[in-house]
């Protein structure tokens, strides 16, 4: 059996409340079917920079190398010094090549929501585009010559445009959706989402039985509100993505209910889409959905991609157990119409495994 090695970057703020309730689902779950996981503790964020004056320091880098899967608290960038390059949003994606985010949205009857019966699973490139990681970490996409002027560049491969749109296609067909839309702009970016749309052309002809379909975003963020059941899989380019996947979790009620899984060849990061949100940090009050409910994403991905039963079985037992606790309405966080806190939420989801 594959060694399975996950690493655990707790992050800043919140991270130190869903962090440990995360990792005591999965610890619940992974003792039922006797699952044996190494969990390896780094550091990242503030906590990081505090002992290695680096939020993300050359040992946590070095160690990541020799896991298979990530499970990253949010970190609290929008607090760091903005000219310090030791305070830097660690570049987790771009380092290891996990291109696909992957960021299902769900409705629950029992919550408010704008729409009922919403079922979409967003799959977005996180690696190139105009909101990469060296745009972010390093400046080098986006220069001011002057006072007067910024400038900010794109960039859009055909490799990252054909294995983006091979996820998103794999995806459909494993979850058994019907339909793969691909979001893009071309009659403005010819250049760059003519590419991208090429490169789905291409992908879809290896799917026959999946409909491709293509929509501008501009309409595409319009039919997410008025007719978002029409949906299945969405796949689009960095920033787009970035907009769409916020306005997903908005119609189905909260950020909190927001998943999500950056994929690679050979190692995948769960990471909940929501902040760090120092506002509510210490208080007891942070959903925990989202990150629980990628681990399990995490773990399924692990499963099907070295052939490890249990870890699918485990991935299928916390979503279950999360759904109904969310489905009863009972022991859930306010941000979700509930009057329980982090630990409750997550006790009732330990209890709801056995």
């Amino acid at each position: 059996m594959q060694d399975i090695r996950i690493a655990v970057l707790e992050g800043d703020d919140v991270g130190k409340e869903i962090i440990p309730a995360t990792l005591s689902v999965l610890y619940a779950a992974c003792k039922l079917v006797n699952l044996n996981i190494t969990w390896i503790d780094l550091l990242m964020g503030v906590d990081a920079h505090n002992k290695y004056g680096d939020t993300f320091p050359k040992e946590t880098e070095e160690k990541l190398n020799n896991v298979i899967g990530i499970i990253a608290g949010p970190i609290g960038h929008n607090t760091y010094p903005r000219n310090d390059p030791s305070w830097r949003i660690p570049p987790l994606r771009k380092k290891f090549e996990m291109f696909a985010s992957v960021k299902p949205i769900h409705s629950y009857k029992n919550i408010e929501s704008y729409k009922k019966d919403i079922d979409i699973i967003f799959v977005r490139e996180v690696t190139e585009g105009l909101l990469s990681s060296e745009t972010i970490v390093a400046g080098s996409a986006e220069y001011r010559p002057n006072d007067e002027i910024t400038i900010s560049s794109r960039v859009i491969t055909r490799k990252g445009a054909n294995r983006v749109a091979k996820e998103a296609f794999k995806i459909a067909k494993y979850y058994d959706r019907k339909k793969v839309t691909a979001a893009h702009k071309e009659p403005v970016y010819r250049l760059s989402c003519g590419m991208f749309i090429e490169e789905c052309r291409k992908v879809s002809l290896d799917f026959p039985n999946i409909i491709y379909d293509e929509k501008l975003i501009d309409t595409t963020a319009m039919h997410l509100v008025t007719s978002p059941e029409d949906f299945d899989v969405v796949v689009t380019t960095n920033q787009f993505g970035d907009i769409l996947t916020d306005l997903g979790a908005g119609l189905v009620g909260s950020l909190g209910l927001a998943p999500g899984l950056c994929i690679g060849e050979d190692k995948a990061m769960a990471q909940a889409t929501h902040g760090s949100a120092p506002d509510i940090a210490g208080r007891d009050i942070a959903n925990p959905y989202a990150l629980i409910v990628s681990s399990a994403m995490l773990l399924d991905w692990i499963g099907n991609k070295f052939n490890i039963d249990k870890a699918n079985i485990v991935a299928k037992k916390i979503k279950q157990s999360v759904d109904t606790v969310i489905e009863s309405g009972i022991n859930i966080t306010k941000d979700i119409g509930g009057t329980s806190g982090t630990k409750a939420m997550t006790k009732a989801i330990i209890d709801n495994l056995k």
